[in-house]
């Protein structure tokens, strides 16, 4: 039993390794000609800003710069579990090529990334080359005490040992088996410092710290607007609505109280009519309230009330709902509205009839995503619903995702980091 564990253990680590070096070659292949080519293509276009011709090619060479650096964030993520955050500010959307241009220039990022692209290609380029060829020089020894040297008339250099010989062979053999020990342990560590050294250049806790407080500024400036905005509905809807009925009422009941001996007949009139004003007006009060806390959410979870969400929708929908606990409630509150709003552009917007919601706490994370077979094509722009779901997320910490292609289908997915109870 032991032995089998140490054989599976050494061949996971053989596998790890060579798997290491076909990424190593990888990113050797990409760091030279990607990073070389960037960074002329980069340096190029600024200096033909003062002519006006790097005005129009530089946000162009500048978003291929950072869809450049992003798939290099990526690959730090998935091979080398380093993660570099991506603190880019926004551009409007209509901005005019002047605008963008400079915008682009003025933010630090984009200097950050110019200069981590000479790097990259020196010193990136040379860890990610010594991670393939530090596992791919012992096997070369190996290969050469197998019978390679015969094909070789003048002998080859192995090393310090000159192979001429099968006996010289196996000294090749042997010094292969000594490098291979600290090449199994290095060459995962240098593709490592490849992938710090981009993390340190392309990374800046300063930048995002600074990025961080802005992107909570201005969720805090949408929470207040957005507050204000709703106390505004309720206003009006108090005013038009509910208020409206129960000074009527309270008019109808004075009318009651002076005719109830000249009319009653009359007077019982004017008292039902009171009666199904103060039934409206209490149940006007009840869809008030439920639109700022629904009595669902706060009974009994988010989970529930999703699934009554569902149940008022007019297509059909199918809930999954996996919550082990309960968020903090305005978590809950903020997804549930995320939620109903989703639902709402759903069934207004897609002409879907069918919808998939999935609620589910996992990794610290609350997720929610809705799925519709509708026709496609949402996007989270400015002035949309989803926009202000993006914003409501926000200021949780939030995220919003939306996959909507043309054709569809559309999914929503939205995540808020929370505990639960």
């Amino acid at each position: 039993m032991s032995f089998e564990t140490t054989r599976d253990g050494g061949g996971t680590r053989i596998r790890n390794v060579g798997l290491t070096a076909v990424r190593g070659l990888g990113l050797a292949l990409i760091c030279l000609p990607g990073a070389v080519l960037c960074f002329c293509l980069t340096l190029v276009s600024i200096a033909l800003v003062p002519i006006g011709v790097g005005i129009v090619t530089t946000p162009y060479v500048l978003t291929g710069v950072r869809a450049f650096a992003d798939r290099r964030r990526l690959l730090a993520a998935e091979w080398g579990g380093v993660r570099i955050p991506r603190a880019y500010r926004p551009l409007p959307a209509d901005a005019n090529p002047w605008a963008r241009t400079f915008g682009m220039l003025r933010d630090p990022a984009t200097w950050r990334d110019f200069r981590w692209l000479p790097a990259d290609m020196t010193a990136g380029f040379v860890l990610a080359l010594l991670a393939f060829l530090l596992p791919l020089y012992p096997l070369e020894g190996f290969v050469i005490a197998a019978g390679l040297w015969r094909a070789l008339p003048d002998g080859y250099w192995y090393g310090f040992v000159h192979v001429t010989d099968q006996t010289s062979a196996y000294y090749a053999a042997a010094l292969a088996v000594v490098l291979l020990v600290p090449a199994l342990w290095l060459a995962p560590r240098a593709l490592h410092a490849h992938f710090r050294l981009t993390a340190g250049l392309l990374g800046d806790g300063d930048g995002a710290l600074a990025e961080r407080v802005r992107v909570l500024t201005e969720t805090r400036r949408d929470a207040v607007d957005s507050s204000a905005a709703e106390l505004r509905r309720i206003e009006r809807d108090l005013h038009d609505g509910a208020q409206a009925r129960l000074v009527a009422m309270g008019m109808d009941l004075g009318t009651v109280e002076a005719l109830l001996e000249k009319d009653p007949a009359k007077a019982r009139e004017l008292l039902a009519q009171a009666r199904q004003s103060s039934a409206e007006a209490l149940t006007e009060l009840r869809e008030l309230v439920r639109g700022i806390h629904p009595p669902v959410l706060a009974e009994r979870g988010l989970g529930d009330a999703v699934r009554a969400l569902a149940l008022r929708l007019p297509v059909r929908a199918e809930t999954d709902v996996d919550l082990p606990g309960r968020a903090e409630a305005p978590v809950e509150s903020a997804a549930y509205f995320a939620v109903s709003e989703v639902l709402t552009n759903a069934v207004k917007h897609s002409g879907a009839d069918r919808i998939w919601i999935d609620v589910h706490h996992a990794d610290g994370q609350l997720r929610v995503s809705v799925t519709d077979n509708g026709k496609g094509g949402a996007v989270a722009s400015a002035g949309s619903g989803l926009a202000g779901v993006e914003r409501r997320l926000g200021t949780f910490d939030g995220v919003l995702a939306v996959s909507s292609p043309a054709g569809g289908p559309t999914m929503v997915t939205m995540e808020i980091p929370c505990a639960l109870s």
